[in-house]
């Protein structure tokens, strides 16, 4: 075995763990690695780390999507869900408008506008295909 060879088992034997996702505790630390990363690299296409962040939130979604599925549910129930998590009142969300407003939205009584789902998946850090 050569040099090159034995520094990529090294290394290797590091990483693979993390791609190689088969139970909730290697899931726990490959997203515990994952935030560490995110923390360190950003947005940042250059960093030396960032195709491993790339790859590690593949690997660590096709996980999700196997044993974590969402439910398919609606914008106000996703909507609802958010507010609980977050503790947060009608008040609490101006860039819907008044309290009220907000309470007629999540009783079914007036629609969220295009731009009200933006706001939201801005607020709350999802994509705005989980408020349609």
């Amino acid at each position: 075995m050569n040099i090159i060879t034995k520094e990529i088992q090294f290394h290797w034997s590091v990483v693979q763990p993390l791609f190689s996702i088969r139970n909730e505790k290697e899931y726990d630390k490959a997203v515990a690695t994952l935030n560490e990363l995110i923390d360190e690299v950003g947005t940042n296409e250059k960093h030396p780390l960032y195709e491993l962040l790339d790859t590690l939130g593949t690997v660590v979604h096709a996980y999700e999507e196997k044993h974590h599925p969402i439910p398919d549910c609606s914008g106000i129930e996703a909507l609802k869900f958010l507010m609980e998590e977050h503790q947060l009142e009608p008040s609490d969300l101006p860039e819907l408008g008044t309290s009220d407003t907000v309470l007629e939205i999540l009783e079914g009584e007036r629609d969220l506008t295009v731009k009200h789902i933006h706001a939201l998946a801005a607020r709350f850090q999802v994509a705005p295909a989980v408020f349609v």
